[in-house]
């Protein structure tokens, strides 16, 4: 079995690349890893079968013709620029997460036409899809009307993954990841970071910054659930999506002052104490927009599973990032 990861380098990509390596895939040991990035990834330590480790921008012309030269059984594409930078700089997300996924897409078409090439294809896309104004809960049903450029990117992405595996030159799903919490690591550049800020950083002793009132809603899932959405749709059976490739993950829809009192229950007042609240009018304005939570039923059904409260989201990135304990 030979996996390609593009956006290997990125949070997402370094976990599932271990957890292919720890368990392999469908059952199956992995045979070869291919790992792209703009910067080349790292090996992953203990993996004994072929790794190689490639710097690449997707979007160049000739990338994507020559990962799709080596066949890879799989690919997980996460190769993309976060929301808040796709918004402050249109030329470049339009480039990164819409042309560059289209010329993957076109050079696996190419290569399915040549020699009946069929890959599976899992699209890390995003429930920045949706826009405002929304139900609460949002049905699987609830049309995609993106109001940020990132969000607009990862649609049509998802309309030409339906396309390309509805004439067949290819097994594509799209999976619509909830917002990352608790992302290890540095802020980046996503605009939803602070979500994610005000946990990590007062679970190691450091303060965080609140942007945003208590009662601001949102839909969260932890890294460990999102590397499991991207091995089950890697492993089934793809047939039961029929057209609609595209799924809204579960995960959990919490106020940030949910996250807060789970934080207490979990760390305790000190941490809390660590939180500063600078309010952000523009900030908060943009979460006003975002959506506060999904039914998630269709992916349910088929077998995706997250976690069913935020006390539990702390204690994994507890387990995963710090050792087990505070």
């Amino acid at each position: 079995m030979h996996i390609l990861i593009i956006g290997a380098g990125g949070m997402l990509g370094r976990k599932l690349t271990q957890r292919l390596v720890a368990d392999g895939l469908a059952g199956q040991p992995v045979q070869t890893l291919t790992l792209v990035d703009i910067a080349a990834p790292d090996a992953p330590a203990g993996f004994a079968n072929k790794t190689d480790c490639v710097a690449a921008d997707l979007s160049a012309p000739g990338t994507a013709a020559r990962l799709i030269a080596l066949r890879p059984d799989v690919i997980f594409h996460f190769a993309a620029i976060v929301s808040g930078e796709a918004e402050a700089d249109f030329e470049k997300g339009y480039r990164i997460n819409l042309d560059g996924t289209r010329d993957l897409f076109e050079a696996i078409r190419l290569a399915h036409t040549a020699d009946a090439y069929y890959p599976r294809v899992v699209f890390a896309s995003s429930i920045a899809v949706v826009g405002a104004p929304l139900p609460y809960p949002i049905p699987d049903e609830f049309h995609t009307t993106p109001l940020t450029s990132y969000g607009t990117q990862k649609a049509i992405s998802e309309l030409l993954l339906a396309d390309y595996s509805r004439r067949g030159f290819f097994d594509g799903i799209g999976i619509r990841l909830p917002t990352i919490c608790i992302r290890p690591g540095l802020p980046n550049k996503a605009a939803s970071g602070f979500f994610s800020n005000i946990l990590r950083e007062p679970l190691v002793g450091q303060p965080a910054v609140l942007p945003v009132p208590d009662d601001i809603r949102h839909w969260h899932t932890s890294p460990r659930s999102a590397v499991g959405f991207m091995i089950r749709a890697a492993t089934m059976d793809l047939s039961a999506l029929g057209a609609r490739r595209n799924l809204s993950m579960p995960g959990l829809s919490a106020t940030v002052g949910e996250q807060i009192e789970a934080l207490a229950r979990v760390a305790g007042p000190d941490a809390v104490a660590l939180i500063r609240r600078e309010p952000d009018a523009a900030i908060t304005a943009m979460c006003q927009g975002w959506a506060p939570g999904f039914t998630a039923s269709r992916a349910r059904e088929l077998g995706f599973t997250a976690e069913e409260s935020f006390d539990d989201i702390i204690r994994a990135h507890i387990e995963d990032e710090l050792g087990g304990s505070l």
